[in-house]
Order: C-alpha cells, then sequence, then structure tokens
C-alpha cells in the first residue's frame, strides 16, 4: 500500500515564508493606534510592560492564524457579521477617544499625574488591553483579513511559517515601543505630557472612528 510522503520544504522556501510573515505584519503594525499607544502608556509608567507584550505578540499570532485557517474567507462571505463587528469598532473608538480627551482636558493638573500613574494589577491592564484589541476593527482588518489572506497563499505548512514569521515582527515591534516608552519616562514627569500623549490619542481614536464609519456607509 502506497502512502503518500508529508511534503519537504527547502530552506529557501521556509526562508521566504518567515519574511513575508515577518515583512507585512511589521509593515501594518508600525502605526498609532489605541492598541500601540496603551502599549506605550504603561511602558512610561513602567508598568506591566512584559504582560502587555506577551499578550500583543500571542493574539497578533493567534488573530493571524485564524486568517490564515479562513476567517479572512468567512468574513468576506457574511457582509452582516463583519458589518456589526466595524459598527460595534466605531462605537468603541469614539468612547475610547471621549474618555482621553476627558483626561486631557477636564483633569486637574495635579489629578492628571495620578491618573497617568493608577495602579493596577496585571490581570487589569491586561483584561484593558484585550478589550482595546479585540473591539478594534483594525485589528481584524490588519491580523485576520489583509495578513491572513497572505498567509494563506503559503504552501501546506509554509502557511504556519508565515505565522510564526508575523509572531517575530509582532515581538520585536512592541519590544520596541516599550523601549521608547522607557526612555520617555523623564518626559512624563510633567503633568502637561500627559495632557499631549491623551490629546493625541483621542484625536487618533475620532479619526479612526470616522474612518470606520464611513465604510459603513459604503455598505
Amino acid at each position: 500500500m502506497w502512502i503518500a510522503s508529508p511534503p519537504s520544504f527547502s530552506a529557501a522556501s521556509v526562508s521566504a515564508s518567515w519574511l513575508a510573515g515577518f515583512t507585512v505584519c511589521l509593515t501594518l503594525i508600525v502605526s498609532i493606534g489605541a492598541q500601540n499607544l496603551f502599549v506605550l502608556r504603561q511602558a512610561v509608567q513602567g508598568r506591566h510592560v512584559r504582560a502587555c507584550i506577551a499578550w500583543c505578540v500571542i493574539s497578533d499570532a493567534l488573530l493571524v492564524a485564524v486568517g490564515v485557517a479562513g476567517m479572512a474567507q468567512l468574513l468576506g462571505q457574511s457582509p452582516t457579521l463583519a458589518w456589526c463587528l466595524t459598527l460595534g469598532g466605531a462605537v468603541f473608538l469614539f468612547a475610547y477617544g471621549c474618555f482621553a480627551w476627558h483626561r486631557a482636558f477636564c483633569a486637574p493638573q495635579a489629578a492628571l499625574a495620578a491618573t497617568g500613574r493608577t495602579e493596577r494589577s496585571a490581570l487589569g491592564v491586561v483584561g484593558a488591553l484585550a478589550v482595546i484589541t479585540l473591539l478594534n476593527p483594525h485589528v481584524y482588518l490588519d491580523t485576520v483579513v489583509l495578513i491572513g489572506s497572505i498567509g494563506a497563499r503559503q504552501d501546506g505548512g509554509l502557511k504556519w511559517v508565515f505565522v510564526v514569521g508575523a509572531a517575530c515582527a509582532s515581538l520585536l515591534w512592541f519590544l520596541v515601543l516599550a523601549f521608547a516608552g522607557r526612555r520617555l519616562q523623564h518626559v512624563f514627569a510633567n503633568p502637561r505630557a500627559w495632557r499631549v500623549l491623551d490629546t493625541l490619542t483621542g484625536a487618533t481614536m475620532f479619526a479612526l472612528a470616522w474612518w470606520v464609519a464611513r465604510s459603513l456607509q459604503g455598505d
């Protein structure tokens, strides 16, 4: 009885798939977004940074893997599901921007420094980061749909090599972000710096919410 042997891949094809996942993921995640700003804020505070990095890398890898496994095609075939996710994401982004601008413009100067350094458990921080990650439609657009669709074109087991490459890019980016946050700690000793960061965060979230809402009008 003849049994088909598993396909073998050359070192060149494995390297090419890993590099494709690394390059595509790094290109898409290097941007100012809710997740990145949250991690930067935690790095500036020096609180639970490793837990934040671990969550971001693991969630990115899992979402890319889900996209590679076929979720990207499912979302393309279910416009109602995609519409609901998009609507929820737009509402969340707008609310997040409101909270950021409340801290920037309404919090007293002394209280601002305190709110910038509020003590929370690692579980509380990762829980907040999980909400920010999973309710942001850009996360699904980037990881599941775009990166996942590209990874799904890889041959056989090379799909998972692609996922590993994407995870490595995510790890590199968030390590860089954490390092940058630590270097900026002396800057954020001044409460005005927190106002600037929260103002930037709010403006970014409002812009993203507007962009997402526009996509709903086209459906």
